[in-house]
């Protein structure tokens, strides 16, 4: 090889080496705001939820995005904000914002989230990674307002399939007392319906007995019924619901928010590859990944996929492809997810799982759909009022 040849190849071999061309680069900013309120003072010894639950997750997908990223010229930055009240959340958005970034996660109460949502400029794009409430779902839609947190009916759903499958149909419900567990009482007062569940007691839950001391009295007695299949507990904060298992009056099996839980994710889910992700979240985070850490990964990692796809970052034109059959999501669940276009819904398996196992995954075979069983799950097309991709 001659002098002049072996600098040429020289010269190539460098500038592989150096990867993509300054000139070239696509910066990516996204910003992550999380309020998580604090739920008061509990009557059982439930571990909390780490205060940085959702964050990691985030953390985690800006370095999955910038893995390949950094081959196509990509620079993905994260600006995150975890904040200690809802004024708080809000002037954090609005600093992000008025610095120019367009891409966001929030992680928060659907009411800071809609006040977000009214502080947006039309050109902003939110993903919402903690609000499960199916209103915003439903009726109280934003053009620009994707979820990556299932709704509690996508929850419920898959827990009222799971019983209908199994043949547990007379169910016990139990509802805890907040907003919340209402909320979640509600979605699955409308999945035993759907899934033709009879619901033989309904009963708040009214006591403030400190059940580590009277659980084996108390809880028979709340729970004596004529025959019931399962007991179902709305406990979100888990004030009562560790309690119920091996204490109900019938021996029983209890699902719901505590025993069997249909969940975003869970550290037992470990098919499909998930194995791979539970361990790179774990030597970042030092814990395992939780439903909050998931639904914040999937969000940036929509992003990353619609980035790399249409190597451009305009928060608009992310959105139209996020909502095309272009856009599949690689998610770990078992199936590419992709969004519903009439209200922004991560279409998305639902692990049922106990505290140590993954039980099943819904939806299951058998409950049709004219267009893919993942819409039988949460609320359809014609149970919806939004139309956001009109």
């Amino acid at each position: 090889m001659s002098l002049l040849s072996r600098a040429a190849a020289a010269t190539l071999f460098t500038l592989a080496s150096a990867g993509p061309l300054q000139a070239d680069a696509l910066d990516v900013r996204i910003g992550y705001v999380q309020w998580i309120p604090d739920r008061g003072p509990v009557l059982s010894n439930i571990i909390p939820e780490p205060a940085d639950s959702g964050l990691r997750g985030a953390e985690l997908a800006i370095q999955d995005n910038s893995t390949t990223g950094r081959f196509l010229g990509q620079n993905f930055e994260l600006s995150s904000d975890v904040s200690d009240s809802h004024d708080d959340a809000l002037a954090a958005f609005e600093a992000m914002h008025s610095d120019g970034t367009r891409l966001f996660v929030v992680n928060a109460p659907a009411s800071t989230l809609q006040a977000i949502m009214a502080r947006a400029s039309d050109d902003t794009l939110v993903f919402n990674a903690g609000a499960k409430d199916d209103a915003l779902r439903t009726a109280e839609c934003h053009v620009n307002l994707l979820h990556t947190a299932p709704s509690y009916a996508m929850l419920t759903d898959a827990l009222g399939q799971w019983l209908n499958m199994r043949r547990w149909n007379n169910l016990f419900l139990i509802t805890g007392p907040t907003d919340e567990d209402k909320a979640w009482a509600d979605a699955f007062r409308r999945s035993a319906n759907r899934f033709g569940l009879k619901i033989v007691q309904d009963k708040p839950w009214t006591f403030d007995a400190d059940l580590r001391r009277s659980a084996i009295n108390e809880l028979p007695a709340f729970t004596q019924a004529r025959n019931y299949d399962a007991v179902v507990v709305a406990d979100v904060r888990g004030d009562f619901g560790e309690y119920v298992p091996f204490n109900t009056w019938l021996p029983r099996p209890v699902v719901g928010t505590q025993g069997m839980s249909p969940v975003t994710w869970h550290r037992a889910v470990e098919a499909w590859g998930a194995a791979q992700l539970q361990s790179r979240f774990e030597n970042l985070a030092g814990r395992h990944m939780n439903s909050d850490d998931y639904a914040a990964w999937a969000a940036i990692r929509s992003v990353g996929t619609a980035v790399t796809q249409l190597k451009a970052a305009e928060p608009m034109e992310l959105r139209n492809f996020l909502f095309t059959e272009q856009f599949q999501l690689a998610a770990f669940k078992g199936r590419s997810l992709s969004f519903r276009d009439w209200n922004g819904q991560l279409r998305q398996p639902i692990p049922l799982v106990h505290p140590n196992s993954l039980v099943a995954q819904a939806p299951f075979d058998g409950f049709l759909h004219p267009n893919t069983e993942m819409d039988t799950l949460g609320f359809d097309r014609p149970e919806s009022t939004c139309r956001i991709n009109r």
